[in-house]
């Protein structure tokens, strides 16, 4: 058993939680836990007071729109600032639909209503009558900088292919628009994305990571696992000291493989 331990952030497990989304959090504890790491998992909601400095990872699912109205209240008062905190101190988040839109300024539903949203990264959301859904796929940058840098004359070999790209299931109303400066995970491969002209998907901003991914979006890509898990490691205990062991990741890497050989088709 190793000395390092991670301590995972979920909130609102019990309003978050569209098309098992819970499953991401399952996933990077057994990831943790095959190599020897401790993981604690605190679920926070309603009412809960959030210190950001007892957690390395965040985690924000998706949710129904009449439950981030009533979840939006709670955070201004018990959450925003903490958040606010941990995304500026870099820690890594991963936010799913829901919880990717509102970290961002507000929602427009097609009607014209606008709700406020945290604010805290600078994007937006329109709803609109048409549903973007269905399985989809898309480059992951970061997956892309991380395989250069393990094949500099240094590092220890670069992943290729298809471990750059993430695989999983969409299914929203809401058309996303990214502000000046903010990044995308990545390019679309199949499917729709952020909206349907931007041709791009979710953010990336700071060590945070908003996508439409479904699925649960973790099991089917583990390398994309990895890269959240040893971001939190790096900052936690110093970059090199505490490196992720190699797992048998066949069975995932299967699952991924056979949908990305199924949207190329």
């Amino acid at each position: 058993m190793s000395d390092h331990k991670i301590n995972i952030c979920h909130l609102y497990p019990d309003l978050l939680n569209l098309y098992g989304d819970n499953g991401n959090i399952l996933c990077m504890k057994k990831r943790l836990e095959s190599r020897g790491i401790e993981c604690t998992v605190t679920g926070l909601s309603v009412g809960d007071k959030l210190n950001a400095g007892d957690y390395d990872i965040f985690f924000i699912g998706g949710g129904q729109d009449f439950e981030q109205d009533a979840l939006l209240k709670d955070a201004d008062l018990n959450k925003k600032a903490d958040i606010r905190a941990a995304i500026d101190d870099e820690k890594p988040f991963l936010c799913i639909c829901g919880g990717y839109q509102i970290m961002g300024q507000y929602y427009k539903t097609w009607d014209g209503k606008q709700l406020d949203f945290m604010g805290l990264i600078d994007f937006y959301t329109e709803g609109h009558e048409k549903r973007m859904i269905g399985n989809y796929m898309f480059e992951c940058d970061a997956l892309i900088e991380r395989s250069k840098e393990a094949s500099s004359p240094n590092g220890s070999g670069a992943g290729a292919g298809s471990d750059n790209i993430i695989v999983g299931f969409e299914n929203h109303s809401g058309q996303t628009f990214l502000g000046e400066g903010i990044k995308p995970i990545g390019k679309v491969l199949a499917g729709y994305g952020n909206n349907e002209k931007a041709e791009y998907e979710g953010l990336h901003y700071k060590n945070v990571f908003g996508a439409y991914c479904h699925g649960p979006m973790l099991p089917k890509n583990p390398k994309f696992c990895d890269l959240l898990l040893q971001t939190a490691l790096d900052r936690k205990y110093g970059k090199g000291t505490a490196l992720l062991a190699e797992i048998d990741d066949t069975l995932e890497n299967n699952a991924h493989n056979y949908m990305v050989d199924r949207l190329s088709k």
